[in-house]
């Protein structure tokens, strides 16, 4: 017992997860044996019950493995949580009060959201949102308390926090962490209801909580948003006994020891870092090495990888596919990376040729995992000892269920199960899904069927019940009813020696609907020209439909905040060539000279603008061409005039 609550061990290991059957095994005791922590505060007290002054993380203030460093134990950890739910209870946070974060990448984002989460409810915020979904985003939760980072950087943090207390009627408080430029100069005067986190934390108590809060598995423990890169962010609720369970499961598959050190390179308002990261290498008594603010989007942080690797015993890799792909271009110049036994993928499919690579510079194979926000991360993942091909993502989680059913008429996920082997829409039931989104309306489209969420992922399972991805069902690209997988695509490009990434879009055609194009990264130095990819991958690709009509070349990937490509932004592109060429045509056969503008509008689609010198013959034509072109919004614009699509 310690402060009257039960301490409970600290997650390990129960077996070596090979098969099914281990997974079967693993599900012979209750899951309630399996998972006496009822909170993430608790995983937090078992750690440090456990492993007490041993390193829990460490971090980097530069991309200089040699530089200087911060260290918190796992002592410091719980108390310095403790702390902060204090803190936070002084201000008036309960169960179900909302704080929210707006940071960086730093130690004090585990105050954030482990301390929020003790005191009520931590929502998590991507900086990089426009600011008008932030304040969505905060009214929605109601949120009365922002940590916030004490400088602008590189997101204007802390100018972006001012503006939000202003714009928020129920945000009360905010909480400044002090940047290391700090140590020179401290702001004196703060305007009301905003404080300095540490002048806040020093005189509560760090050995409990004062509330006497006794959190249940049931209680709501974040809100992560989900879906903010295009239209409105949603908020996903996670439970406590949800973090705790998807953590308990990545321990089980990953085999994660005391003895490891890993690299956190993925960002904590994402899940990826937060539950499939960082929570399971508390819990198991893991030494985190979290590469400074901006994690792997520091050019230092890549170039320096194999080093920090060595200096500091790193045994676990992590990352998104562009990750590993960047990575992979760094020589590792003698550093002596013996130490690494476990590497693992996630968020995007990962290319072929890319493992290969990881896999001849490490000796050690990538493992693929599958998750969601609004399954807590994992859903499934391929447990340490195992491999399998790119696209493999492993095995279930223990207690959980998943199904691969057919695309009703209209593409949705229908009630019906595909054999093995035969490619289905994903769905899932278990511990790790979500009860819903804060919003209920956000929640009727997500679950089908009696209660299956809907992952909107397209995948299949082989022979051994291991779970293959194809792409997302909206990826799919429809040309003439032929359904085609964009990875099919994006493989064969990736296998030539001067593409860095390659991604695949439909782009919008009248007669066939969707035709395939792909968009190249080139490899840093190199030069291959649109043609002589498009006949690299044509010899690559068997399926003629299959085939892309076009390759583009472009000098930087769209990617989201989290390193995965950004098909969205493909797709708009992709669309906009579409009407430049069918612009051009209508234009030489009516003789009209200069080309309309074009304009896009994120949220209104496509607009082409006629001027005087454009007659209204071509205004007809126009009408007619655009009206045959299928999954493109576009309005014609003349003067104050404005013509149907």
């Amino acid at each position: 017992m310690e402060g009257g609550a039960p301490v409970f061990p600290p997650l390990r290991a129960s077996r070596a997860v090979r098969s099914m059957d281990d997974i079967r095994a693993l599900e012979q005791n209750s899951i309630a044996e399996a998972l006496p922590q009822q909170s993430t505060y608790e995983l937090l007290r078992s750690s440090r019950a456990s492993f007490g002054r041993r390193a829990a993380i460490t971090f980097l203030h530069s991309g200089d493995p040699e530089g200087d460093v911060t260290t918190w134990s796992f002592d410091e950890l719980f108390r310095k949580v403790t702390q902060y739910a204090n803190a936070l209870h002084a201000l008036g946070i309960g169960e179900g009060g909302v704080q929210a974060i707006l940071l960086p990448t730093c130690l004090e984002y585990q105050l954030g959201l482990w301390g929020g989460s003790a005191a009520g409810i931590a929502q998590p915020l991507n900086p990089l949102l426009m600011e008008d979904k932030l304040v969505s985003l905060l009214v929605s939760s109601g949120a009365s308390v922002l940590l916030a980072w004490g400088e602008d950087a590189e997101a204007e943090y802390w100018s972006k926090a001012m503006r939000l207390k202003n714009r928020v009627p129920g945000l009360q408080h905010v909480i400044r962490v002090a940047p290391r430029t700090d140590a020179c100069v401290r702001p004196a005067d703060l305007p009301s209801g905003v404080y300095h986190l540490d002048d806040l934390m020093v005189a509560q108590p760090d050995d409990t909580l004062v509330s006497g809060r006794s959190i249940k598995a049931t209680d709501i423990a974040s809100y992560f948003h989900t879906g903010g890169t295009t239209g409105a962010p949603k908020l996903a609720c996670h439970s406590h006994g949800g973090q705790v369970y998807t953590c308990w499961a990545s321990v089980q598959l990953s085999g994660l020891v005391p003895d490891d050190v890993t690299i956190s390179g993925s960002p904590q308002f994402h899940v990826a870092g937060t539950l499939a990261g960082s929570l399971p290498a508390i819990a198991s008594g893991v030494h985190q090495v979290v590469p400074t603010t901006t994690l792997f989007r520091n050019r230092d942080v890549i170039r320096n990888y194999w080093k920090i690797v060595e200096k500091y015993k790193v045994t676990l890799a992590g990352g998104v596919p562009t990750v590993f792909s960047a990575i992979c271009q760094v020589p590792v110049d003698g550093a002596d990376i013996s130490s690494l036994r476990y590497c693992r993928s996630g968020a995007a499919l990962m290319p072929p040729e890319v493992a290969a690579k990881w896999e001849r510079i490490t000796g050690q194979c990538v493992h693929g995992t599958f998750g969601m926000t609004e399954t807590s991360g994992i859903t499934s993942t391929t447990p340490l000892g195992t491999a399998g091909p790119a696209g493999c993502v492993g095995f279930r989680l223990p207690y959980a269920t998943i199904r691969i059913v057919e695309r009703d008429a209209e593409g949705r996920a229908s009630d019906k199960d595909v054999p093995d082997g035969q490619s289905g829409i994903i769905l899932c039931k278990g511990p790790n899904v979500f009860p819903g989104y804060l919003d209920p309306q956000d929640s009727e489209h997500a679950f089908v069927h009696g209660g299956w969420l809907d992952t909107g992922d397209v995948g299949w399972f082989d022979d051994m019940q291991r779970l293959h991805i194809s792409g997302r069902a909206k990826d799919i690209i429809n040309r003439s009813g032929h359904n085609i997988d964009p990875k099919v695509i994006e493989d064969a490009l990736s296998a030539h020696p001067s593409v860095e990434h390659a991604a695949a879009v439909g782009a919008p055609d009248a007669y066939a609907g969707e035709l395939p194009v792909a968009f190249v990264q080139l490899l840093e130095g190199q030069s291959v020209s649109e043609e002589q990819l498009l006949d690299f991958a044509a010899s690559r690709v068997d399926e003629p439909p299959a085939r892309p009509k076009r390759v583009f070349v472009i000098d930087t990937m769209p990617l989201t905040n989290v390193g995965k490509i950004y098909k969205p932004e493909l797709r708009t592109i992709a669309a906009h060539k579409v009407l430049e060429e069918i612009l051009d045509r209508i234009c030489k056969e009516c003789h009209s000279g200069a080309r309309p503008v074009i304009r896009n509008d994120q949220k209104a689609g496509f607009f082409i603008e006629l001027s005087e010198q454009h007659d209204a013959a071509l205004e007809r034509v126009l009408r007619i061409r655009m009206g045959e072109l299928p999954f493109v919004d576009v309005q014609i614009l003349r003067s104050s005039k404005t013509i149907d699509h």
